[in-house]
């Protein structure tokens, strides 16, 4: 993934609409979700949801497959896990990212 990539994904992701549309995706798994079913779920408009479905599959965060009538969205795993691999890639300097408690005395932190 490229820094252009990571940066598109994520400025998708940052709207409250988009971020619940992806994330009810990503709980739908591979089975996926029509419009209407997203619409039902989360209570986003029509036209408001064809704009952040766009907006979202531009990202490549979902994919939209045709089967007969309908329109199945699903969330794309592959350019998920690329995005938090990118993310992730020098985390904590190669050490181990377990959270520490922090003393509240500690003056240095």
């Amino acid at each position: 993934m490229t820094e252009s990539d990571a940066v598109r994904a994520l400025a998708a992701l940052a709207q409250q609409s988009r971020l619940q549309i992806f994330r009810q995706l990503v709980v739908a798994g591979v089975e996926g979700m029509t419009p209407s079913r997203l619409t039902e779920v989360l209570g986003v408009p029509g036209t408001a949801l064809s704009f952040h479905l766009k907006e979202l599959t531009h990202a490549g965060l979902i994919t939209q497959e045709r089967d007969g009538r309908n329109l199945i969205y699903r969330a794309a795993f592959a350019t998920m896990n690329d995005l938090l691999a990118y993310l992730t890639v020098n985390c904590c300097e190669g050490q181990s990212c377990e959270l520490t408690e922090v003393s509240a005395s500690c003056t240095t932190c």
